[in-house]
């Protein structure tokens, strides 16, 4: 989401936009066809803007402590719950992956927010994620 790519092959190991400019160019000569031909089998994804919610830095950790346990018990529970949780990752705050798309609730570092994301692979399911995860953090 940042547009930051990484490279370690044939590269140093860090980001670099003309790197990947050129990259990018190899790729397409190589293969012989249009840079649209590159994308034309990806799946179609749906995804929010970046989600600052106002939380004292004081609260802030604390409240993604407590999201990620709530994730945790509730993917225990098993698919009987609305919302069937795949995993729930906690590299830098909580990404929970559903079937249909994933959702993250980190801390910002910098300010008193919560930073919020979510993707799906529909407006709908993009809509009930987002519900599903909002809820959790006002409980």
């Amino acid at each position: 989401m940042s547009g930051h790519l990484f490279f370690a092959d044939r590269y140093f190991g860090y980001d670099d936009a003309i790197y990947a400019s050129v990259r990018l160019l190899e790729l397409v000569v190589r293969s012989r066809r249009a840079l649209s031909g590159f994308l034309s089998d990806l799946p179609r994804a749906y995804s929010t803007p970046e989600i600052r919610i106002d939380c004292p830095d004081s609260e802030k950790f604390g409240v993604v402590i407590e999201l990620k346990e709530t994730l945790k018990q509730i993917q225990k529970s098993g698919p009987d719950s609305k919302m069937p949780i795949l995993d729930v990752i906690t590299i830098d705050g909580v990404r929970v992956i559903f079937k249909n798309g994933w959702g993250l609730v980190r801390a910002s570092n910098t300010q008193p927010v919560l930073v919020l994301r979510f993707e799906a692979d529909s407006p709908g399911g993009l809509s009930q994620i987002r519900e599903y995860i909002e809820r959790l953090i006002r409980k």
